[in-house]
């Protein structure tokens, strides 16, 4: 009786995980989007560029740093451009998997002026083999998490 009490709370507490995704992955220990990295960089600079603490901004519930007073400007002048798609989850997992899994912020890809972050090198790698049709699933799955 109890392992079935323990089965049902786990499998309740997997479902309430997943309807309770945050919109921007964070980690677990701290509140920065794309671990601290300049999302603006990635398309100004074409390199994975550490933001600076005393150059961040709060949007949707994370901090987001910049290298350069320019691109927090940039970013703040049109943030969904520069946001990294699915939240910065891991653009393979959600499109092969429909799951959310973290993302390593030198693991990223931009396709048609869209930025995707992949939980590391080697799946970034798989990824784009058939990113067309990984982002074309990891759209359709990321509209029930997005809104959550």
């Amino acid at each position: 009786m109890r392992f079935l009490a323990l089965i049902i709370m786990l499998c309740f507490a997997s479902f309430y995980g997943m309807a309770q995704a945050e919109p921007v992955y964070t980690g677990v220990f701290n509140d920065l989007a794309v671990s601290g990295y300049d999302t603006v960089a990635y398309f100004a600079q074409n390199k994975a560029v550490e933001g600076e603490k005393s150059i961040s901004v709060d949007w949707q519930g994370a901090e987001w740093r910049f290298s350069s007073e320019r691109n927090k400007q940039t970013f703040l002048n049109n943030p969904e451009k520069y946001a990294p798609q699915y939240g910065g989850y891991c653009a393979y997992a959600l499109g092969a998997k429909d799951d959310l899994v973290s993302s390593d912020p030198q693991s990223w890809t931009i396709v048609n002026g869209k930025l995707y972050l992949n939980y590391d090198k080697d799946i970034r790698d798989r990824w784009i083999e058939n990113k067309d049709d990984f982002i074309a699933e990891a759209d359709k799955n990321w509209v029930k998490y997005k809104d959550k």
